[in-house]
């Protein structure tokens, strides 16, 4: 790296490497950077770093009055809605002035009533915010003395005696497993390493199975730890050596099912194991088919133990079927809900009264119950009974059930939120058919649902196709731009992978709305809002969509006045980096600024790397560049750092980490220097680097709220608001 003054950025140095792949020589002049332990590369990111505050200084007091709006908005000490499950419930707490929570339990006291306990209005933080409350795990405690602390999965022993938790503090993702007997708080002496995650318990609580990850870090491996053992003498129980599948473990929640599951980006295989004939083994399913995805979940029909298998067999948006507890072919398997094009069904949940599907239509989820009270006749005797959606009056919104572990339980739990509406709780009782809010996230300083709207628009990509746009504004904003006064606005996107980026409440947000801007998603192709077709238009050699129909979302928001380019901002992250640095080649004068979080910028670089993490397992998704110079021409036509150019780019912030394992630091890092190097005009470009983080950022609430304020206060500097005082004043 050269040495320059205070005044100008850093400049990586320029040493060329040359690679030929399908007879194309493609030189790569900024590949040195990959030395992550050579001194010379951490010093050029801390000069970076360095280049990256000088430049943002004059933001330092909007960043703290940001950070001290989220705070401020942000009920600290708090208690999540307790979850009921083998007689305890159980909650989580926040405490003000600590980065972290915990997590607690208390005793059921009254066997037939579901209705989660609350705490008294006057309880004191440092006191139990319930009576009876047992301490289960403080988190503060857990990441004292660590830069970075991350908990993993942590799981209740089927005798509620003993608590795995699983803990990260480097960033990487490889987690420490420790077991805590909960009568005593002393930890046993079981200690497992470079554990994927959390583990499962086997249902006599001796024993446990985890998954560990090959040198890719592929999860390719199951292993059963017996307490009380060393893990050396850990039996493996399943190996997946194709390198194009992930698998893991988990338990059905009627307990009697553990299952192993093996999958690639488009192929799945379950095997099971019946805690009632543990002897006969781990048995498979159905085996793999290429193209053939299913899941299965343990259901009681009409008083007949079967499997619940939701499959893309007979059509692309999936069916659910019903397959009786056996090895099973996907032509056997007996349709109980269809395939309909018009709904992508998601996921399937079994409960003793009920079934809950989660599924999305015309780009919104939603939450279907059908009844299991035996009052179907013909094709659905089964025992099903009504079959119907729980439903909302939004015209925007995201619903979704979560915190329903108990089998017997006769309540779904219910997640709710729109764009201006913040997170709900509701329980749902199915034999009375009563929806009961129990919670909705506080937002403090006066915040009003109401002083908000929220739009679904739609742009036209340029083959024709409609792609839905999620907006919310300040009513006086939208007031404005119907009358023709164009509003700053934050653009954010990601379409991979089949992730949909539904409609969802954000606290920070406020913060740019307040001070006039509007915000909105754009639905791309390469996501799953719109079913299965949605992402599959949006992969592979389609992947031209996902960047055509974010540019097309762009130019319509302008088109229709809510915007102009000099003060529209596009953000996406991981994937969704890419998509950033894709559009902004393609269409660099539409945007007044970028914001990349841990950007996939290098994507063609990575693809051709079978040793990194993730890259064969990627092929499903991309293409392998490697093997097929087709997918090498349309990769190097797309990667965002092959196709640099000297033109004038809007100011761009790249954020990453150090120790991502999922999106090396390099490639943004590379990014912006060839950015440098190439670029004319402007050349506002700043990399910002977590020297102790992993994927998901810094750790810590307080923190991550501090580097949200930093992208924010960059945000509201491009659209010209950082001089604006928010309309909602937040209290003191």
């Amino acid at each position: 790296m050269e040495s320059t003054a205070a005044a100008q950025p850093p400049v990586a140095a320029s040493r060329p490497v040359t690679a030929v792949h399908h007879g194309q020589e493609r030189v790569d002049a900024y590949d040195w950077l990959r030395a992550k332990e050579d001194p010379e590369v951490i010093g050029y990111l801390e000069a970076e770093n360095a280049w990256t505050e000088s430049r943002t200084e004059h933001l330092a007091g909007l960043r703290e009055q940001i950070f001290t709006e989220i705070r401020n908005r942000t009920q600290e000490t708090d208690l999540s809605v307790p979850v009921r499950n083998r007689g305890f419930w159980y909650y989580s707490r926040s405490f003000e002035g600590r980065e972290y929570g915990a997590s607690c339990r208390v005793p059921v006291t009254d066997e037939a009533d579901w209705t989660p306990p609350e705490p008294a209005a006057d309880s004191s933080p440092d006191e139990p915010a319930l009576p009876g409350e047992q301490l289960l795990l403080d988190l503060n405690e857990l990441a004292e003395g660590h830069e970075f602390f991350s908990l993993g999965g942590s799981s209740i022993s089927p005798t509620t005696a003993l608590l795995a938790y699983a803990t990260d503090t480097v960033g990487d993702e490889r987690y420490t497993v420790r077991i805590k007997d909960l009568a005593t708080g002393a930890l046993l002496d079981d200690e497992l390493t470079g554990v994927m995650g959390g583990v499962t318990w086997d249902r006599d609580s001796a024993s446990v199975f985890y998954t560990t990850v090959d040198d890719t870090w592929r999860p390719d491996k199951v292993w059963r730890h017996v307490l009380g053992t060393a893990q050396a003498d850990d039996e493996l129980v399943f190996h997946e050596p194709d390198a194009r599948y992930w698998t893991g473990v988990g338990r059905s929640r009627s307990d009697r099912f553990l299952m192993i599951v093996t999958g690639s980006k488009t192929t799945t295989e379950f095997r099971y194991l019946d805690a009632d004939d543990p002897e006969a083994g781990f048995q498979l399913f159905a085996e793999r088919v290429d193209g053939l995805e299913y899941s299965l979940e343990h259901a009681v029909l009409g008083g007949e133990d079967v499997f619940l298998v939701l499959h893309n067999a007979t059509g692309p948006d999936f069916a659910l079927g019903v397959a009786p507890v056996a090895p099973t072919p996907a032509d056997a398997w007996a349709d109980l809900v269809p395939h309909d094009p018009a709904v992508r069904l998601e996921a399937v949940d079994a409960f003793a009264g009920h079934l809950v599907v989660h599924q999305r239509s015309e780009g919104l989820t939603q939450l279907r119950i059908i009844e299991l009270d035996g009052t179907g006749t013909g094709e659905r005797s089964r025992g099903l009974g009504d079959d119907y959606l729980v439903s909302f009056d939004d015209e925007l919104y995201t619903i979704e059930s979560g915190g329903n572990p108990a089998f017997d339980q006769p309540t779904v739990r219910i997640g709710y939120t729109t764009l201006a509406v913040p997170a709900s709780v509701y329980d749902y009782d199915v034999r009375t058919r009563d929806l009961r809010l129990l919670r909705r996230t506080p937002v403090l300083g006066g915040f009003d649902p109401g002083a908000y709207v929220e739009r679904r628009l739609w742009a036209t990509a340029p083959d024709g196709e409609r792609v839905p746009i999620s907006l919310v504004a300040r009513r006086e904003v939208a007031d404005a731009v119907e009358a023709g006064t164009p509003a700053p606005l934050h653009l954010y996107g990601y379409g991979s992978y089949e992730a949909s980026m539904d409609p969802y409440f954000s606290i920070a947000r406020l913060s740019i709305l307040d001070r006039g801007a509007a915000f909105a998603i754009a639905h791309v192709r390469g996501g799953g809002e719109m079913g299965r077709r949605w992402y599959d238009q949006g992969k592979m050699e389609h992947k031209q969509n996902t960047f055509s129909d974010f540019i097309a979302c762009g130019r319509h928001l302008v088109a229709e006045g809510w915007t102009t380019p000099e003060r529209m901002v596009a953000e996406g992250g991981s994937a969704g980096g890419l998509l950033m640095g894709a559009v902004v080649n393609q269409a660099p004068e539409l945007w007044g600024g970028i914001v990349a979080a841990v950007p996939f910028v290098d994507a063609l670089t990575s693809m051709l790397d079978a040793s990194l993490p993730l890259t064969v397992g990627e092929y499903e998704e991309w293409g392998n560049p490697e093997g097929d110079p087709e997918v090498y021409a349309r990769m190097l036509a797309y990667a965002p750092y092959d196709n640099v150019a000297a033109v004038d780019y809007p100011p761009i912030l790249a954020e990453t980490s150090l120790n991502d394992t999922r999106v090396l630091y390099v490639e943004p890092a590379k990014w912006v220097a060839r950015l440098r190097a190439t670029a004319v005009g402007r050349r506002d470009f700043l990399l910002r680097t977590e020297m102790a983080a992993g994927h998901g950022g810094v750790s810590g609430r307080y923190q991550a709220w501090k580097d949200r304020a930093f992208s924010l206060a960059w945000i509201l500097d491009r659209m010209g608001l950082a001089q604006e005082t928010p309309q909602v004043t937040p209290l003191d």
